[in-house]
C-alpha cells in the first residue's frame, strides 16, 4: 500500500471503508496489540476512562480488556460490520457506531484516546479537535500500530514478493517511524491542546501458518481493495514464497512485529 499521504480523498475513503466485506476474516485473522505498548500508550492518563476510536473488531479493545487492567472501555467504530463483529466477540463493552470526526460521548468524557491501525485514516483537520474535546484535561492521545518486522529477513522477502499493497512502506519500522508523527497525529504547538509528540515500539508477535498469514494478508486494504484476479495473484504469490521458505513452509512460525506507538497529552 503506498502512503496514505499519497493518496488522493477518493482513494483513501475507498481503503478506509473497505474493511467492512472482510469484518469475519479481520476478526479471526489481525494481530492483537503488545500488553507493553498498551501499558506505555496510558502511562499518565489522569483516569481509567478509555475510548477506543475506530475499533474495528476489537482487537485493542480486548488487548485493553486484559487481566487486571481496571480500565473502563468503550469503543466507537463506523461500519456496520466490523462492529457487529465487535458486539459478538466483546459483548459485555459499550460499543457505538460513530467516527473519529463525530464521536458520540460528551465533552471531557474520557481519560484516554487510544486507536489500533487506524489513525492513519481519521481526517485529523476534523478529528484533532474533536478527540480534543472528549477528553479529559491531561488526558492521553494515542496511536498504536503492528508494522511487519523486516529486520527478519524471510518477512524482508516476504515484502519484495509481494509488493507494496500487502505489506507497504508504512507496514515496516523504519518508514513509520520517519512517517508517521507528522502525518497522522493532530497539530502540536503553543496554540494547540496537545503537547508534542512521544514515540515507542515494542516487541510483538502473532502465531501463523502459511495459510493463515495468506489470510492476514488478505485484509489489508490496498490488497481488498485490487480487482479480483489481482487480489488472487498477489495472494499466491505470498502462499508461494512461504510455502518455499524453511522458517515458513512447515506448522506454525511467530510472524515477528512491533507495535508502535504515538502519544500526545491534552493540554490542563
Amino acid at each position: 500500500m503506498t502512503f496514505t499521504h499519497a493518496l488522493t480523498d477518493g482513494e483513501r475513503q475507498r481503503h478506509s471503508s473497505s474493511f467492512g466485506a472482510a469484518a469475519g476474516a479481520y476478526a479471526e485473522h489481525r494481530p492483537d496489540y503488545a500488553p507493553e505498548a498498551v501499558r506505555w500508550a496510558l502511562a499518565g492518563a489522569p483516569g481509567p476512562r478509555v475510548l477506543d476510536l475506530g475499533a474495528g473488531t476489537g482487537k485493542l479493545t480486548g488487548t485493553l480488556l486484559g487481566p487486571r487492567s481496571g480500565l473502563d472501555v468503550v469503543a466507537v467504530e463506523p461500519d456496520a460490520a466490523m462492529l457487529a463483529e465487535l458486539r459478538r466477540g466483546l459483548p459485555s463493552v459499550r460499543a457505538f457506531q460513530g467516527s473519529a470526526e463525530t464521536i458520540p460521548l460528551p465533552d471531557g468524557s474520557v481519560d484516554a484516546v487510544v486507536s489500533g491501525n487506524a489513525m492513519h485514516w481519521f481526517d485529523m483537520a476534523v478529528a484533532g479537535p474533536e478527540i480534543a474535546r472528549v477528553l479529559a484535561p491531561g488526558g492521553v492521545l494515542a496511536g498504536l500500530w503492528n508494522v511487519f518486522d523486516d529486520g527478519t529477513d524471510w518477512v524482508a522477502g516476504l515484502a519484495e514478493a509481494t509488493g507494496p499493497a500487502a505489506i507497504g512502506p508504512r507496514d515496516v519500522p523504519a518508514a513509520w517511524r520517519i512517517e508517521t508523527a507528522e502525518l497522522h497525529l493532530p497539530r502540536t504547538g503553543a496554540d494547540s491542546p496537545f503537547h508534542a509528540p512521544e514515540q515507542a515500539e515494542f516487541p510483538h508477535g502473532h502465531r501463523r501458518t502459511a495459510e493463515s498469514l495468506v489470510a492476514t494478508l488478505g485484509t489489508k486494504a490496498g490488497v481488498l481493495v485490487m480487482p479480483e484476479q489481482e487480489r488472487a495473484d498477489l495472494l499466491a504469490r505470498a502462499r508461494g514464497y512461504l510455502a518455499g521458505h524453511p522458517a515458513t513452509a512447515e506448522g506454525e512460525f511467530t510472524l515477528p512485529l512491533l507495535t508502535s506507538v504515538l502519544r500526545v497529552r491534552r493540554r490542563s
